[in-house]
């Protein structure tokens, strides 16, 4: 080996690594909530939007949501749990030990149809 190629070699562990800002996590996690409420993302409801706590190779997300009743709530947070756990990791590397989902409001049909006022 050269004095040269000797120079310019790091060691792999004297390398470094690649760190991934919390608010990129977070827009990942918000837009994978948005991908698995899609089918049934009510017209007037205000985009998802994601809180993440990072922790070396994992994130804790808290993602909020708004959707349609009456549905599946349950499902409905299921799938939002299971999207933004399978995208972080696919995206971002990182494991997905929790995440917590809001529900902030719930839009029902007749708000839906416009007609908005009491119901009695």
């Amino acid at each position: 080996m050269t004095a040269v190629a000797a120079v310019g070699r790091v060691e792999p562990g004297e390398r470094g690594a690649t760190a991934i800002a919390d608010r990129v996590i977070a827009k990942i996690a918000a837009q994978a909530a948005r991908e698995a409420l899609a089918a049934v993302f009510p017209p007037d409801a205000g985009a998802p939007h994601a809180t993440v706590v990072v922790h070396r190779d994992s994130a804790r997300v808290r993602v909020v949501v708004e959707l349609a009743y009456p549905s599946d709530i349950g499902g409905q947070c299921s799938a939002v749990r299971r999207q933004v756990t399978h995208r972080v990791k696919d995206l971002a590397g990182m494991d997905v030990p929790e995440v917590a989902v809001h529900v902030e409001r719930l839009h029902t049909a007749y708000e839906r149809d416009g007609q908005g006022g009491r119901i009695r």
